[in-house]
């Protein structure tokens, strides 16, 4: 049977994560990969996210080099696996989140799809999201589609959370009848990793163990927990235009001096409470939690997750047969799967879409 290239890179900006798939006769991961994003290409994304380098010149090479990108992801993949291109029916390129507005009716992911045809000489299926943007949708999150596909087991509630840059959730009742649910639940790795990189200039809290070493500063925590966004009814998502170093330096310039280690605790626990209160939103009864994207591998984070969902057995999607490290990429070889075999990709209940839709653009080999 066919199989599909799924290519992501999230909010955090830290690589483009590849996956192989197959998904019939059931899901099979056949070979993964991940090529790092350079210091420098990673300013230029974050720069051009937050309004610093917006000129039309600049988000056009960007979209060129951002594909460039891309298509080198998907042939070192290939490369390093004994695959014939002749067996990949089509990637699916969720491409770079630039600007996320869907109150503004847009969303902007760059990494020229033409351009990973041309190099990688397999037909490329990109631009998921705008369809359901077209159709009243969020855009976002298109994940939950994948998680009730894969993870969805009658009889028992389960929540998958997504922990990238951005948190969202999918809820899977074990009652197959009811609805799925899913929604960004606020900010993930983003303000840790970026909190950390001003301090120490490392990419991100190792295990979290910085985060540990500090006290929670109980003012700012409610501070970050007033946000609006949190009280919002889904469907609903967000982004860095809202959960940014200047959106924190504001809440941080309203209280007293605290350590920058207790910043990192303090953060770490708006992360766990935020993702715990929308899981208690859902009414569920103790239901299974299975965290998946790089928060799974913040120790610390996982902990104080456990702490606020009592009752609830919280474990990585490893313990499902998928590593937390892969299922968005995977999520994006399913869309292109459902593309290509001109089925919907999206949940109209997720992403408030007036229905569902097959989604994204094809670009022929």
């Amino acid at each position: 049977m066919p199989l599909y290239l799924g290519l992501m890179s999230g909010t955090s900006v830290d690589g483009v994560d590849a996956v192989l798939a197959r998904f019939e006769p059931g899901f099979e991961i056949i070979a993964t990969h991940s090529t790092p994003i350079s210091a420098e290409l990673k300013q230029r994304i974050l720069d051009m996210a937050t309004g610093k380098g917006e000129s039309i010149d600049k988000l056009g090479v960007l979209d060129k080099d951002l594909a460039d990108l891309f298509a080198e992801a998907a042939n070192n993949l290939i490369e390093a696996n004994p695959i014939p291109r002749s067996e990949i029916a089509a990637i699916g390129s969720h491409g770079q989140t630039l600007r996320h507005r869907p109150s503004l009716g847009f969303t902007l992911q760059s990494g020229d799809p033409s351009r990973i045809a041309e190099q990688t000489s397999i037909k490329t299926i990109a631009d998921f999201r705008r369809r359901d943007l077209a159709a009243g949708g969020q855009g976002a999150p298109l994940v939950p589609a994948f998680h009730r596909a894969l993870f969805q087991k009658s009889g028992t509630d389960r929540v998958i959370i997504n922990i990238g840059g951005m948190a969202n959730l999918t809820s899977l009742p074990g009652d197959t009848e009811q609805m799925v649910i899913g929604f960004d639940t606020g900010p993930g790795n983003v303000l840790l990793d970026e909190w950390i990189s001003l301090q120490q200039s490392k990419a991100y809290d190792q295990d979290g163990a910085w985060g540990a070493s500090g006290m929670v500063n109980s003012e700012l925590l409610e501070r970050l927990l007033d946000e609006p966004f949190f009280q919002l009814p889904p469907p609903k998502s967000t982004g860095r235009e809202l959960f940014s170093m200047d959106w924190l330096s504001i809440h941080l310039n309203n209280i007293s001096p605290i350590g920058a280690e207790d910043v990192q605790a303090t953060l770490a626990e708006f992360t766990a409470i935020s993702i715990c209160h929308a899981v208690a939103s859902l009414g569920m009864s103790s239901p299974e939690l299975y965290i998946c994207g790089g928060g799974a591998r913040n120790l610390h984070l996982m902990q104080r997750i456990a702490r606020h969902a009592p009752g609830s057995n919280v474990q990585s999607t490893a313990t499902l047969g998928l590593d937390p490290d892969w299922v968005e990429a995977a999520a994006f070889a399913w869309l292109a799967w459902r593309t290509d075999s001109a089925l919907s990709g999206n949940l109209p209940a997720v992403t408030g879409a007036a229905g569902e839709r097959i989604l994204g653009a094809i670009y022929p080999a």
